[in-house]
Protein backbone atom coordinates (compact mmCIF):
# COMPACT_ATOMS: atom_id res chain seq x y z
CA UNK A 1 0.00 0.00 0.00
CA UNK A 2 1.78 3.20 -1.01
CA UNK A 3 1.43 6.36 1.20
CA UNK A 4 -1.13 7.57 -0.27
CA UNK A 5 -3.45 5.05 0.41
CA UNK A 6 -2.33 4.71 4.12
CA UNK A 7 -3.20 8.25 4.56
CA UNK A 8 -6.41 8.16 2.88
CA UNK A 9 -7.30 5.10 5.33
CA UNK A 10 -6.45 7.41 8.08
CA UNK A 11 -8.22 10.24 6.82
CA UNK A 12 -11.52 7.91 6.52
CA UNK A 13 -11.68 6.35 9.43
CA UNK A 14 -11.25 9.81 11.43
CA UNK A 15 -14.24 11.65 8.92
CA UNK A 16 -16.03 8.62 9.85
CA UNK A 17 -15.48 9.09 13.74
CA UNK A 18 -16.78 12.68 13.01
CA UNK A 19 -19.94 11.17 11.29
CA UNK A 20 -19.31 13.65 8.82
CA UNK A 21 -18.94 13.63 4.93
CA UNK A 22 -15.64 13.71 2.77
CA UNK A 23 -15.69 16.81 1.81
CA UNK A 24 -13.67 18.64 -1.44
CA UNK A 25 -11.26 20.38 1.64
CA UNK A 26 -10.47 16.91 2.24
CA UNK A 27 -9.37 15.78 -0.66
CA UNK A 28 -7.34 18.77 -1.37
CA UNK A 29 -5.36 18.36 1.88
CA UNK A 30 -4.72 14.74 1.22
CA UNK A 31 -3.85 15.74 -2.53
CA UNK A 32 -1.43 18.86 -1.68
CA UNK A 33 -3.56 21.21 -3.99
CA UNK A 34 -6.29 23.75 -3.24
CA UNK A 35 -10.04 23.35 -3.11
CA UNK A 36 -10.73 25.35 -6.13
CA UNK A 37 -8.09 22.96 -7.97
CA UNK A 38 -10.65 20.33 -6.73
CA UNK A 39 -13.24 22.18 -7.79
CA UNK A 40 -12.14 22.25 -11.56
CA UNK A 41 -11.86 18.83 -11.27
CA UNK A 42 -15.13 17.74 -11.22
CA UNK A 43 -16.03 20.82 -13.86
CA UNK A 44 -17.06 19.61 -17.46
CA UNK A 45 -14.52 22.47 -19.49
CA UNK A 46 -12.89 23.71 -16.72
CA UNK A 47 -9.30 24.35 -17.08
CA UNK A 48 -6.75 21.60 -15.05
CA UNK A 49 -3.89 20.19 -15.69
CA UNK A 50 -3.67 16.26 -16.57
CA UNK A 51 -1.37 15.22 -13.99
CA UNK A 52 -3.60 17.11 -11.28
CA UNK A 53 -6.23 15.88 -12.25
CA UNK A 54 -5.36 12.48 -12.46
CA UNK A 55 -3.85 12.76 -8.76
CA UNK A 56 -7.97 14.38 -7.56
CA UNK A 57 -9.47 11.92 -9.30
CA UNK A 58 -7.36 9.03 -7.68
CA UNK A 59 -7.75 10.67 -4.08
CA UNK A 60 -11.33 11.50 -4.72
CA UNK A 61 -11.45 7.51 -5.19
CA UNK A 62 -9.25 6.72 -2.47
CA UNK A 63 -11.72 8.81 -0.45
CA UNK A 64 -15.15 7.74 -1.64
CA UNK A 65 -15.55 11.13 -2.42
CA UNK A 66 -18.63 12.71 -4.18
CA UNK A 67 -19.33 16.37 -4.91
CA UNK A 68 -22.07 17.85 -3.29
CA UNK A 69 -24.13 19.72 -5.95
CA UNK A 70 -25.81 21.74 -3.28
CA UNK A 71 -22.91 22.94 -1.48
CA UNK A 72 -20.89 24.36 -5.43
CA UNK A 73 -24.33 26.05 -6.23
CA UNK A 74 -23.92 27.86 -2.72
CA UNK A 75 -20.52 29.02 -4.32
CA UNK A 76 -21.27 29.65 -7.74
CA UNK A 77 -24.99 30.80 -7.75
CA UNK A 78 -25.86 28.64 -10.04
CA UNK A 79 -27.62 25.48 -9.73
CA UNK A 80 -26.30 23.84 -12.97
CA UNK A 81 -29.99 22.46 -13.50
CA UNK A 82 -32.44 23.50 -16.36
CA UNK A 83 -35.81 22.51 -15.82
CA UNK A 84 -38.28 21.22 -19.26
CA UNK A 85 -41.70 22.14 -18.73
CA UNK A 86 -43.96 19.78 -21.58
CA UNK A 87 -47.03 18.56 -21.66
CA UNK A 88 -48.17 15.06 -21.59
CA UNK A 89 -50.18 15.51 -24.57
CA UNK A 90 -47.10 14.70 -26.90
CA UNK A 91 -48.77 11.33 -26.39
CA UNK A 92 -46.17 8.86 -27.77
CA UNK A 93 -43.09 10.93 -29.15
CA UNK A 94 -43.17 12.35 -25.29
CA UNK A 95 -40.03 9.83 -24.20
CA UNK A 96 -37.95 10.67 -27.31
CA UNK A 97 -38.17 14.43 -26.93
CA UNK A 98 -37.35 14.23 -22.90
CA UNK A 99 -34.17 11.89 -24.20
CA UNK A 100 -33.23 14.66 -26.66
CA UNK A 101 -33.47 17.64 -24.37
CA UNK A 102 -31.84 16.24 -21.47
CA UNK A 103 -29.02 14.27 -23.38
CA UNK A 104 -28.04 18.02 -25.19
CA UNK A 105 -28.40 19.96 -21.64
CA UNK A 106 -26.07 16.84 -19.80
CA UNK A 107 -23.60 16.84 -22.48
CA UNK A 108 -23.07 20.73 -21.88
CA UNK A 109 -22.94 19.96 -17.57
CA UNK A 110 -26.19 20.98 -16.39
CA UNK A 111 -29.18 18.14 -15.51
CA UNK A 112 -32.77 18.15 -16.36
CA UNK A 113 -35.20 18.79 -14.00
CA UNK A 114 -38.96 17.58 -15.57
CA UNK A 115 -42.28 19.33 -14.88
CA UNK A 116 -45.17 17.92 -16.66
CA UNK A 117 -48.51 18.98 -17.83
CA UNK A 118 -51.74 17.40 -18.21
CA UNK A 119 -52.47 20.62 -21.03
CA UNK A 120 -50.80 23.51 -21.93
CA UNK A 121 -53.16 25.68 -20.60
CA UNK A 122 -52.59 24.46 -16.97
CA UNK A 123 -48.79 25.82 -16.91
CA UNK A 124 -49.79 28.50 -14.12
CA UNK A 125 -49.69 25.22 -11.68
CA UNK A 126 -46.43 24.45 -12.40
CA UNK A 127 -44.32 27.86 -12.72
CA UNK A 128 -44.14 28.12 -8.69
CA UNK A 129 -42.07 25.55 -8.67
CA UNK A 130 -40.05 26.19 -11.18
CA UNK A 131 -38.86 29.25 -8.91
CA UNK A 132 -38.73 27.71 -5.44
CA UNK A 133 -35.95 24.80 -7.42
CA UNK A 134 -34.24 27.79 -8.45
CA UNK A 135 -33.06 26.55 -12.06
CA UNK A 136 -30.48 28.34 -14.14
CA UNK A 137 -32.74 28.58 -17.13
CA UNK A 138 -36.31 26.76 -18.95
CA UNK A 139 -37.32 25.34 -21.66
CA UNK A 140 -41.05 25.27 -22.25
CA UNK A 141 -42.64 23.05 -24.94
CA UNK A 142 -45.63 24.68 -23.49
CA UNK A 143 -47.27 27.61 -24.70
CA UNK A 144 -46.73 30.91 -22.02
CA UNK A 145 -48.99 33.53 -22.12
CA UNK A 146 -47.51 37.72 -22.04
CA UNK A 147 -47.42 37.37 -18.14
CA UNK A 148 -45.64 34.27 -17.98
CA UNK A 149 -42.52 35.68 -20.11
CA UNK A 150 -42.85 39.52 -18.19
CA UNK A 151 -42.50 37.46 -15.10
CA UNK A 152 -39.55 35.72 -16.97
CA UNK A 153 -37.98 38.55 -17.34
CA UNK A 154 -38.34 39.98 -14.19
CA UNK A 155 -36.87 37.17 -12.34
CA UNK A 156 -34.06 37.76 -15.44
CA UNK A 157 -34.61 34.11 -16.21
CA UNK A 158 -33.37 32.58 -19.35
CA UNK A 159 -36.20 31.12 -21.28
CA UNK A 160 -36.13 28.93 -24.67
CA UNK A 161 -39.94 28.74 -26.19
CA UNK A 162 -39.38 24.64 -27.66
CA UNK A 163 -41.49 23.92 -31.14
CA UNK A 164 -43.78 26.96 -29.78
CA UNK A 165 -43.91 30.44 -30.98
CA UNK A 166 -45.59 33.96 -29.58
CA UNK A 167 -46.51 36.58 -32.39
CA UNK A 168 -45.89 39.82 -29.91
CA UNK A 169 -43.34 38.85 -27.38
CA UNK A 170 -39.77 38.70 -27.98
CA UNK A 171 -38.59 35.51 -26.65
CA UNK A 172 -35.85 32.78 -27.29
CA UNK A 173 -37.76 30.48 -29.72
CA UNK A 174 -36.93 27.06 -31.34
CA UNK A 175 -39.21 26.07 -33.79
CA UNK A 176 -40.76 24.02 -37.09
CA UNK A 177 -42.70 26.61 -39.05
CA UNK A 178 -45.98 24.79 -38.44
CA UNK A 179 -48.21 26.99 -40.89
CA UNK A 180 -45.81 26.37 -43.35
CA UNK A 181 -46.40 22.86 -42.99
CA UNK A 182 -49.87 22.87 -42.81
CA UNK A 183 -49.99 24.87 -45.95
CA UNK A 184 -46.84 22.11 -47.72
CA UNK A 185 -49.52 19.11 -46.69
CA UNK A 186 -52.84 20.72 -48.30
CA UNK A 187 -50.86 21.65 -51.13
CA UNK A 188 -49.54 18.03 -52.10
CA UNK A 189 -52.91 16.46 -51.59
CA UNK A 190 -54.36 19.39 -53.94
CA UNK A 191 -52.16 18.80 -56.13
CA UNK A 192 -52.98 14.88 -56.45
CA UNK A 193 -56.77 16.33 -57.02
CA UNK A 194 -58.20 15.88 -53.64
CA UNK A 195 -60.81 18.67 -54.06
CA UNK A 196 -63.08 18.00 -50.47
CA UNK A 197 -61.03 18.16 -47.24
CA UNK A 198 -61.28 17.27 -43.67
CA UNK A 199 -59.25 18.50 -40.62
CA UNK A 200 -59.18 16.77 -37.40
CA UNK A 201 -57.36 19.57 -35.43
CA UNK A 202 -55.16 18.95 -32.22
CA UNK A 203 -56.29 20.31 -28.65
CA UNK A 204 -57.69 24.00 -28.94
CA UNK A 205 -54.66 25.77 -26.35
CA UNK A 206 -52.48 24.13 -28.73
CA UNK A 207 -50.51 26.90 -30.39
CA UNK A 208 -48.66 24.05 -32.27
CA UNK A 209 -52.01 22.41 -33.74
CA UNK A 210 -53.96 26.07 -34.23
CA UNK A 211 -50.70 26.93 -36.77
CA UNK A 212 -51.13 23.81 -38.64
CA UNK A 213 -54.72 24.09 -39.15
CA UNK A 214 -54.53 27.56 -40.03
CA UNK A 215 -51.70 26.84 -42.55
CA UNK A 216 -53.85 23.93 -44.18
CA UNK A 217 -56.93 26.20 -44.27
CA UNK A 218 -55.57 29.06 -45.77
CA UNK A 219 -53.70 26.78 -48.65
CA UNK A 220 -56.95 25.16 -49.57
CA UNK A 221 -58.33 28.91 -49.73
CA UNK A 222 -55.78 30.42 -52.12
CA UNK A 223 -56.49 27.46 -54.46
CA UNK A 224 -60.47 27.98 -54.43
CA UNK A 225 -61.11 24.58 -53.18
CA UNK A 226 -64.46 24.55 -50.52
CA UNK A 227 -63.80 24.94 -46.99
CA UNK A 228 -62.51 22.07 -45.11
CA UNK A 229 -64.38 20.36 -42.53
CA UNK A 230 -62.97 20.96 -39.27
CA UNK A 231 -63.58 18.93 -36.07
CA UNK A 232 -61.84 19.24 -32.76
CA UNK A 233 -59.59 16.46 -31.55
CA UNK A 234 -57.41 15.60 -28.56
CA UNK A 235 -54.01 14.83 -30.14
CA UNK A 236 -55.45 10.85 -29.02
CA UNK A 237 -56.22 7.69 -31.17
CA UNK A 238 -59.98 7.97 -30.30
CA UNK A 239 -60.06 11.40 -31.25
CA UNK A 240 -58.99 10.64 -34.59
CA UNK A 241 -61.38 8.06 -35.15
CA UNK A 242 -64.59 10.19 -34.36
CA UNK A 243 -63.20 12.97 -36.01
CA UNK A 244 -63.21 10.85 -39.40
CA UNK A 245 -67.13 9.97 -38.10
CA UNK A 246 -67.94 13.73 -37.11
CA UNK A 247 -66.25 15.19 -40.97
CA UNK A 248 -68.06 12.25 -43.03
CA UNK A 249 -71.32 12.90 -40.32
CA UNK A 250 -71.59 16.98 -41.51
CA UNK A 251 -70.48 16.29 -45.19
CA UNK A 252 -72.87 13.80 -45.82
CA UNK A 253 -70.05 11.95 -47.74
CA UNK A 254 -66.68 10.42 -47.25
CA UNK A 255 -63.92 13.62 -47.72
CA UNK A 256 -61.27 13.46 -50.46
CA UNK A 257 -58.83 13.41 -47.80
CA UNK A 258 -58.68 13.67 -43.98
CA UNK A 259 -55.56 15.75 -42.24
CA UNK A 260 -54.94 14.80 -39.14
CA UNK A 261 -53.54 17.37 -36.40
CA UNK A 262 -51.26 14.50 -35.08
CA UNK A 263 -50.34 10.98 -36.42
CA UNK A 264 -51.77 9.11 -33.44
CA UNK A 265 -55.00 10.76 -34.79
CA UNK A 266 -54.22 10.29 -38.28
CA UNK A 267 -53.69 6.44 -37.03
CA UNK A 268 -56.82 6.60 -34.70
CA UNK A 269 -58.43 7.71 -38.50
CA UNK A 270 -56.70 5.55 -40.24
CA UNK A 271 -58.04 2.34 -38.34
CA UNK A 272 -61.55 3.78 -37.96
CA UNK A 273 -61.76 4.28 -41.90
CA UNK A 274 -60.43 0.41 -43.01
CA UNK A 275 -61.85 -1.71 -39.98
CA UNK A 276 -64.97 0.27 -38.81
CA UNK A 277 -66.43 2.16 -42.18
CA UNK A 278 -64.67 -0.27 -45.00
CA UNK A 279 -62.82 2.25 -47.04
CA UNK A 280 -60.07 2.06 -48.87
CA UNK A 281 -57.43 3.77 -47.78
CA UNK A 282 -55.78 5.65 -50.05
CA UNK A 283 -58.21 4.76 -52.80
CA UNK A 284 -61.27 6.40 -51.32
CA UNK A 285 -60.08 8.39 -48.68
CA UNK A 286 -56.43 9.51 -48.16
CA UNK A 287 -55.40 9.77 -44.60
CA UNK A 288 -52.38 12.46 -43.51
CA UNK A 289 -50.95 13.25 -40.40
CA UNK A 290 -47.88 15.51 -38.26
CA UNK A 291 -44.80 14.34 -36.67
CA UNK A 292 -43.68 10.71 -38.10
CA UNK A 293 -43.79 9.26 -34.60
CA UNK A 294 -42.83 5.94 -35.04
CA UNK A 295 -45.78 3.89 -35.28
CA UNK A 296 -46.42 5.71 -38.30
CA UNK A 297 -43.29 3.71 -40.07
CA UNK A 298 -45.06 0.59 -38.89
CA UNK A 299 -45.63 -1.88 -42.23
CA UNK A 300 -49.52 -1.76 -41.50
CA UNK A 301 -49.42 1.85 -41.17
CA UNK A 302 -46.88 3.63 -43.70
CA UNK A 303 -48.18 6.81 -42.72
CA UNK A 304 -47.87 10.15 -44.84
CA UNK A 305 -46.84 12.41 -42.65
CA UNK A 306 -44.23 15.21 -41.89
CA UNK A 307 -41.08 14.90 -40.06
CA UNK A 308 -39.40 17.28 -37.51
CA UNK A 309 -35.60 17.68 -36.69
CA UNK A 310 -36.02 17.09 -33.94
CA UNK A 311 -32.62 16.20 -32.53
CA UNK A 312 -31.48 19.34 -34.25
CA UNK A 313 -33.86 21.24 -32.87
CA UNK A 314 -33.01 20.12 -28.94
CA UNK A 315 -29.19 20.72 -29.83
CA UNK A 316 -30.13 24.27 -30.84
CA UNK A 317 -32.58 24.88 -27.95
CA UNK A 318 -29.63 23.49 -25.61
CA UNK A 319 -27.28 25.94 -27.07
CA UNK A 320 -29.25 28.28 -27.26
CA UNK A 321 -30.35 28.26 -23.48
CA UNK A 322 -26.76 27.66 -21.95
CA UNK A 323 -25.64 30.73 -24.27
CA UNK A 324 -27.75 33.13 -22.59
CA UNK A 325 -26.72 31.47 -19.14
CA UNK A 326 -23.18 31.61 -19.58
CA UNK A 327 -23.13 35.31 -21.07
CA UNK A 328 -25.56 36.66 -19.09
CA UNK A 329 -26.76 37.71 -23.15
CA UNK A 330 -30.79 39.23 -22.46
CA UNK A 331 -30.90 38.99 -25.96
CA UNK A 332 -33.11 37.04 -27.87
CA UNK A 333 -33.00 34.76 -30.92
CA UNK A 334 -35.28 32.67 -32.94
CA UNK A 335 -34.40 29.89 -35.04
CA UNK A 336 -36.84 28.43 -37.12
CA UNK A 337 -36.70 24.85 -39.01
CA UNK A 338 -37.91 23.18 -42.11
CA UNK A 339 -40.11 20.20 -41.79
CA UNK A 340 -39.68 17.06 -44.55
CA UNK A 341 -42.19 15.19 -46.45
CA UNK A 342 -42.36 11.61 -45.91
CA UNK A 343 -44.17 9.91 -48.56
CA UNK A 344 -46.47 7.24 -47.12
CA UNK A 345 -48.71 4.80 -48.57
CA UNK A 346 -52.06 6.42 -46.73
CA UNK A 347 -52.44 9.15 -49.33
CA UNK A 348 -52.64 9.33 -52.87
CA UNK A 349 -50.04 12.31 -54.27
CA UNK A 350 -50.38 11.48 -58.28
CA UNK A 351 -53.98 12.88 -59.89
CA UNK A 352 -56.18 10.36 -60.28
CA UNK A 353 -55.83 7.90 -63.47
CA UNK A 354 -51.75 9.08 -63.75
CA UNK A 355 -49.21 6.94 -63.43
CA UNK A 356 -47.34 6.99 -60.23
CA UNK A 357 -43.56 7.24 -59.71
CA UNK A 358 -41.39 5.29 -58.76
CA UNK A 359 -40.52 4.65 -55.16
CA UNK A 360 -37.93 2.95 -53.69
CA UNK A 361 -39.14 0.44 -51.20
CA UNK A 362 -37.17 -0.96 -48.41
CA UNK A 363 -35.45 1.71 -47.03
CA UNK A 364 -35.50 3.13 -43.51
CA UNK A 365 -38.19 6.09 -43.23
CA UNK A 366 -36.75 8.48 -40.81
CA UNK A 367 -38.40 9.05 -37.43
CA UNK A 368 -39.42 12.22 -35.65
CA UNK A 369 -41.00 13.53 -32.57
CA UNK A 370 -43.38 16.52 -31.80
Amino acid sequence: MSTVEHRAAALKALIASEHRRVTSYDVATLAGVSQSAVSRCFKPGASVSKTTYELVMKVAALLDYIPNAAARSLITRRSNMVALIITNQANLYYPELLAEVSQQINARGKRVLLFTLQRESQVDHVLADVWQYQVDGVIAAAQLSPVHIAEFERRGMPLVLFNRTMRDQIVNTVTCDHLEAGRLLASRLAAAGHRQFGIIGGGRDSSVATERQRGACERLAELGLPPPVVVPGQYDYRSGAAGLKAVIAQLGTVPDAVICGSDVMAIGCLDCARHELGLDVPGQLSVAGFDAVEPSNWASYNLTTLRQPVPRMAAAAADLLCERIDSHDPGTEKRVFSVEFIDGATARLTPAGATPPRVATGLPRPVAIM
